[in-house]
């Protein structure tokens, strides 16, 4: 009697895969759409909570109701509804009013993400990091190392005029291309590196490639490694790039050279002839001209500025070895950011007539010393 045979194991095998791909493909489905579901809901309670209290404007009133609402909702739902989780409902509301951004972020962001990103005080900073999150596909944890590091602050954009701000956070929001400003930071923090004090230029790059996985995640996502001592050919010359980097969503070449001193003039020259050479030889169809990032132990600010180095594509960044005081480093990248908004505000004033302006122009001596401030 003939008995049927059975399904040979590479058709069982390939028919495994493909049910378990269905089956993982409509559960991530129903976490994202629970997720989704999850994050509206609570920022609908704040919402509706937050527009009860603000009508009748009293403070006591808002304490009782949310003590009210918490008992009966604890009752009924769980601690998801406590007094501290309806607060942070009430703040999610406050902080993110618009209820279209809020349903775009929460395809990408959990509730768990938002939680990370209310603390922050700033508005540009907590959109920053939720735009930042949502295209880059962060993990919580992620997300709470880069807000940890201050990457915001770090970033060229932060150090912009609020107006730029908005600006580029809303180019990228509507689908827009990231730009370098959104990419590029200063400093960088490199004491991953376990460098010693009396570490050479060879050592910093050695150190650099034995962690680049970790010098990459330092510099941003979509940042991928090409070559090192890359050779740049001129004439009867041979130069040698430190490190030529590719950013998948810049769409450019990224050259990147180290410098142990303080930013020279003179590296702008070197930097720019590599640029020249990798745009004509290196430059692949469709990418953006390469773009220059100058690493170096120090820089003079008004020098990079005189230099006008964004016009020749290249980027210059401190970089620290050895991490100082984080509070040190807040406070001064915190100036940093006053700084670059007093100039705006400044540069927006009229212009003084002729018979005022000898009077209101302040002095060399006087002038250096309120910079240097």
């Amino acid at each position: 009697m003939a008995t049927s045979k059975p399904a040979a194991p590479r058709q069982t095998n390939a028919l495994l895969l493909e049910l378990r791909s269905l089956i993982d493909s409509a559960r991530h489905r129903v976490a994202q759409t629970a997720n989704t579901t999850l994050t509206m809901l609570h920022w609908q309670v704040g919402k509706r909570i937050r527009s009860e209290v603000l009508r009748d404007g009293r403070a006591e009133y808002g304490e009782q109701i949310l003590a009210t609402l918490s008992q009966e909702l604890v009752r009924d739902y769980g601690r998801g509804f406590n007094v501290s989780a309806l607060t942070r409902m009430i703040k999610f509301a406050e902080a993110f009013p618009d209820e279209g951004i809020v349903a775009t972020l929460s395809q990408q962001l959990s509730w768990s993400h938002f939680v990370e990103i209310l603390p922050l005080k700033q508005p540009l900073e907590r959109e920053y990091y939720a735009e930042l999150c949502r295209v880059e596909r962060w993990s919580v944890r992620t997300l709470r190392e880069r807000i940890a590091s201050q990457m915001y602050l770090r970033t060229a954009i932060a150090k912009q005029p609020e107006a730029v701000v908005k600006a580029e956070i809303s180019h990228l929001r509507a689908g827009g291309q990231m730009t370098p400003d959104l990419v590029f930071r200063d400093p960088y923090m490199l004491d991953f590196l376990g460098l010693p004090q009396d570490y050479s230029e060879r050592d910093l790059e050695d150190a650099i490639l034995r962690e680049m996985e970790r010098f990459l995640l330092e510099l941003g996502v979509g940042f991928t490694f090409v070559a090192r001592q890359k050779r740049i050919s001129v004439g009867a010359d041979d130069f040698y790039l430190d490190l030529l980097l590719y950013h998948r969503h810049l769409k450019r070449l990224v050259a990147v050279e180290l410098k142990l001193e303080k930013f020279q003039p003179g590296h702008k020259g070197q930097m720019e002839l590599y640029l020249r050479w990798l745009n004509q030889h290196d430059r692949a169809m469709g990418e953006e001209p390469p773009i220059g990032l100058i690493l170096c132990a120090t820089k003079d600010a008004e020098q990079v500025k005189l230099l006008d180095m964004d016009a020749s594509n290249i980027r210059v960044a401190e970089y620290l070895a050895h991490i100082p005081d984080m509070k040190v480093l807040q406070t001064q990248l915190h100036r940093a950011v006053e700084l670059a908004r007093e100039r705006a505000a400044r540069s927006a004033l009229p212009l003084p007539t002729a018979t005022t302006e000898a009077a209101k122009e302040p002095s060399p001596r006087r002038k250096k010393k309120e910079d240097d401030a």
